[in-house]
């Protein structure tokens, strides 16, 4: 994060105040700065986020004892799907090889990534959805697994509630697809498969003022407008939870008979 803000905060609160008081407070006030332009600058894919992301890839592929021949072809489509060049696809595959090691500190991925996404909730719905086809590569969820993604979604501000529903969206429910071969592509064609209220993060006892409300959160969480630059496939993707939860609330609106 840029620290720009902060000394010329700093800088300015001393000529005004003549103190050390005067030059924390613009410090401070910097700082508030630099936090919000960082969160409104558009994130790019350069390495700041592929080495960790295919760090932490590795780590999860390796949590549960071993990697699969299932993991390896989730972790090669997220390459393809996110069109890494060569030099890319090489520091990819190095960070996913030092992130199998036992003694990786995976901390530290996390928290690169945590950085990545400046606090930004799409952001961090974003790292989730393309770590979730690996987490499930193998069908059931390993509890090792389970655990390690929990402390992603801890540092980056996500419940477990969120997870679910997130993890609803692309069609996997109790750690399996709702349908075999199901997948990122296929999320719209499984929309009248999932419950819509998993997909809201809603209990089907929810009251129509809540449903509502989540529904709206989620829109604004999930907007695609709102990444900037990164891949074409990774806007699609946040296109399709959007057609999801339209979906999913469009559904419940008809079962609850509200507008």
């Amino acid at each position: 994060m840029s620290i720009t803000g902060k000394l010329i905060g700093a800088f300015i609160g001393l000529i005004l105040f003549h103190n050390p008081i005067g030059l924390l407070i613009g410090a401070v006030l910097g700082h508030i700065y630099d936090v919000g332009i960082a969160r409104l600058r558009p994130p790019t894919m350069g390495t700041g986020f592929i080495e960790p992301l295919f760090a932490f890839a590795g780590a999860l592929s390796k949590s549960d004892g071993r990697v699969s021949e299932q993991e390896i072809a989730a972790t090669e489509s997220l390459m393809a799907r996110l069109r890494l060049d060569a030099a890319q696809r090489r520091a990819a595959v190095a960070r996913f090889t030092a992130g199998k090691e036992t003694d990786f500190p995976v901390h530290l991925a996390i928290a690169d990534l945590k950085s990545w996404c400046h606090g930004r909730r799409d952001l961090a719905f974003l790292v989730l959805d393309l770590l979730l086809d690996l987490v499930h590569a193998e069908g059931p969820l390993a509890p090792a697994k389970l655990a390690l993604l929990r402390k992603l979604c801890w540092a980056l501000g996500v419940s477990d509630h969120e997870l679910a529903a997130l993890s609803a969206m692309k069609g996997y429910t109790g750690g399996t697809r709702d349908a075999p071969g199901a997948g990122p592509r296929a999320a719209s064609q499984g929309s009248m498969r999932t419950d819509p209220y998993a997909v809201l993060g809603m209990d089907r006892s929810a009251d129509e003022r809540a449903i509502k409300r989540a529904y709206r959160k989620l829109m604004s969480q999930h907007h695609p407008d709102k990444l900037g630059d990164v891949p074409d496939e990774l806007k699609r993707r946040a296109e399709d939870r959007a057609r999801e939860i339209n979906a999913a609330y469009e559904r419940v609106k008809s079962e609850r008979g509200f507008k």
